[in-house]
């Protein structure tokens, strides 16, 4: 299956010219729409519903320079465009059309590969070890490697000659003052991001079904769009309650629905031989073996349909209570909590100060805080907060060695400084945002070998757009469970909307971890962030250890990233078979 790609500037590559744009070129087979009248041109390249009559209104706006017009076109595409002054290259805000791009002698070279930027890709250590200890959103512009750069999510590039390329703010987001007034914009989004993919798909579409909310949703709007084989992983550890409604949801809509059953072969970290590594460490890489499993029977089909991102576009976590307190909203904020925490049974004192602090610190302090803390001494592993925080130092910050402590605390004290929202919400749902595009970005390769092209219709720009308008604190739902969803698409059943459990796959993990054990000791202890000196292998095997008995679900999330880091970075494949 070919990647579409694009190359630009002073970037190696071949393909195909896009016309108008001298030195961009293109996959083939790459689906593109090109427009110029005289010396603006603009090209649209990817997953896009936009005519070419909407194409030749939109040069208006290159000549002009307004660039975050030209990203509201419902789908998933890069866009290039050139005014004879400048040109802009951008992805979607989620980052899951990326733009790679790198300084030369002679200009920027960009890429919405890595590896088509014609440098060799070498693992920037420190900064994944920072990466995996304190978390990937401190530094949204660097990659895993050394010298190569990303266009952050809500961002586009623009390039000038003889002029250092500039990050543009196409976020876009026009906010509204409650849930009710943009939630008709959101169902509107989100039914036109799934139904037109099916309207238009030659045949049935494959989706995921979880029986969760996201997925749920998007199968009901699609099955009344089209033909729906609507797929579902089960195995020992898989909750009933999501079964349930899963066979509820496929009954209702209509859809044929195909039930995996998996075994202990499909456990977690089994990184099965022939599984692509891709070129960016993914969560998702640890699932493989599952994914085969439960995505075999819908291989072929035009598309694959996905509730990935819906979490992030209906939800809210608590930085939206940290927000009101930044904006002086205190008696609202402390209201929420309260109720927030003793529907959960947990003491709301300790959650109340871990959120004041946060909003009191800001974000240039907390990080700064936590360089203190790295620099100071070892991270004890229980030093986790409750409650939201900029900046947390968990389990993973208390593997690193002197040495890592060290290197990471520079890079935190580098991230201080960088241009990041300040706003507890806005950093936090675009912090999220990114790191769920690049976990579909990253899983790419794993579709391509499995024969399954996934769609993620949450993440659409215009989607995106809809949910980010509403206030976060009105997404986080306190009674109900992302109650943008049922006010968005009222025509949900409402047993569906009502529920407000949510399923994981922490059972699987946890049984994943002990039946791998050993291997991933090796996989870990031959890693070059070991060899490094910037993670302490004993700290690490004694967290995995834990893990493994079932002792601390709190570190599993830690656990997956690292193991995953270590698979990737030392490109090793097991021999194991993964029969379903």
């Amino acid at each position: 299956m070919e990647r579409e790609w694009m190359t630009g500037g002073t970037a190696a590559g071949n393909g195909t010219e896009l016309e108008g744009l001298d030195g961009v070129r293109r996959a083939p087979r790459a689906r593109v729409r090109t427009v110029s009248q005289g010396p603006v041109s603009l090209a649209v390249v990817g997953d896009f519903q936009v005519t070419e009559q909407e194409l030749h209104a939109a040069l208006s706006a290159v000549r002009a320079g307004r660039w975050t017009e030209l990203t509201r076109w419902p789908g998933s595409y890069w866009v290039v465009a050139d005014n004879g002054q400048y040109r802009f290259v951008c992805g979607d805000l989620a980052g899951i059309r990326a733009v790679y791009y790198t300084l030369r002698s002679k200009g920027t070279a960009w890429a919405t590969a890595a590896s088509r930027l014609g440098r060799p890709l070498a693992p920037d250590l420190p900064l994944l070890a920072a990466r995996l200890t304190v978390g990937e959103h401190h530094w949204p512009h660097l990659t895993v490697y050394e010298e190569i750069r990303l266009v952050p999510g809500g961002f586009g590039l623009l390039l000038a000659p003889g002029a250092p390329p500039r990050l543009i703010d196409i976020s876009g987001v026009e906010p509204v003052a409650e849930l009710h007034e943009g939630a008709a914009r959101f169902g509107q989004a989100l039914t036109d991001a799934v139904q037109h993919r099916v309207e238009t798909a030659a045949g049935a579409v494959g989706a995921d079904l979880s029986g969760g909310l996201d997925s749920s949703a998007s199968v009901v709007l699609a099955a009344k769009a089209g033909r729906v084989h609507a797929v579902t992983y089960t195995d020992a550890y898989t909750s009933g309650e999501d079964m349930a409604y899963a066979a509820r949801v496929a009954e209702h809509a209509g859809i044929t629905h195909t039930v995996a059953a998996g075994s202990d072969e499909q456990l977690p970290f089994g990184f099965p031989a022939g599984q692509p590594t891709g070129e960016e460490p993914v969560l998702d890489a640890a699932m493989y073996a599952m994914d085969a499993c439960y995505l075999d029977p819908v291989a072929g089909l035009p598309l694959h349909l996905t509730g990935h991102g819906g979490d992030i576009v209906l939800d809210a976590s608590s930085s939206c209570w940290v927000r009101l307190l930044q904006d002086g909203r205190r008696r609202e904020a402390h209201r929420q909590v309260v109720a927030f925490t003793r529907l959960r049974n947990t003491a709301p004192g300790p959650y109340w100060k871990a959120l004041k602090e946060a909003a009191a610190l800001g974000r240039s302090g907390s990080l700064d805080r936590a360089a203190q803390a790295l620099e100071r001494a070892p991270v004890t592993a229980d030093a986790a907060v409750n409650g939201w925080s900029w900046c947390r130092l968990g389990a993973g910050a208390s593997w690193l060695t002197e040495h890592g402590r060290h290197q990471v605390a520079a890079l935190l004290r580098q991230a201080a400084s960088d241009q990041q929202p300040e706003r507890a919400d806005e950093f936090d749902q675009w912090a999220a945002l990114r790191s769920v595009g690049a976990s579909a970005r990253g899983w790419a390769p794993c579709a391509d070998a499995l024969g399954v092209t996934p769609v993620y219709p949450y993440l659409d720009n215009q989607v995106v757009r809809a949910a980010f308008a509403v206030p976060a604190h009105a997404r986080r739902g306190l009674m109900t469970y992302k109650p943008l969803l049922r006010a968005a698409l009222p025509q949900l059943p409402d047993w569906l909307t009502s529920r407000r459990s949510k399923g994981s796959f922490t059972a699987q993990r946890i049984a994943g971890l002990a039946r791998h054990q050993d291997r991933l000791d090796e996989l870990i202890a031959s890693s070059p962030l070991v060899d490094d000196a910037l993670i302490d292998l004993t700290a690490v095997r004694s967290t995995l250890a834990q893990a493994a008995r079932g002792q601390s679900a709190t570190l599993i999330a830690d656990l997956h990233q690292l193991t995953v880091a270590c698979w990737w970075l030392t490109g090793q494949n097991t021999a194991l078979e993964t029969p379903c």
